[in-house]
């Protein structure tokens, strides 16, 4: 593990309550949520890196299949139900 260093960053005061309300209920430091978050973020960017890289090799070998072929493919799974953008529910500002 590499040497621990501090940083400062400004954060909602509502982030905040959230965050020092699981700190308490798992008895557990808000550094250490912190650096869980971190850690998570940083390896689904990577992840999202990497899925980006493989999906763009495809597009160069050649390896894509028409618009046609996927509405073929989804309709052979079962009813596609198409989501009307004017019922969509927000996301939640609600962290706790």
């Amino acid at each position: 593990m590499s040497k621990a260093r501090k940083i400062r960053f400004r954060l909602d005061e509502d982030k905040i309550d959230a965050l020092e309300t699981i700190a308490y209920n798992s008895n557990r430091e808000r550094s250490s949520l912190l650096n869980e978050a971190v850690a998570n973020y940083l390896d689904l960017q990577a992840y999202h890196a990497g899925m980006i890289k493989k999906g763009l090799m495809a597009v160069k070998q050649g390896r894509t299949i028409s618009t046609a072929e996927v509405r073929a493919k989804l309709a052979s799974l079962g009813r596609v139900r198409r989501r009307n953008p004017k019922n969509r529910v927000g996301r939640s500002t609600r962290y706790v």
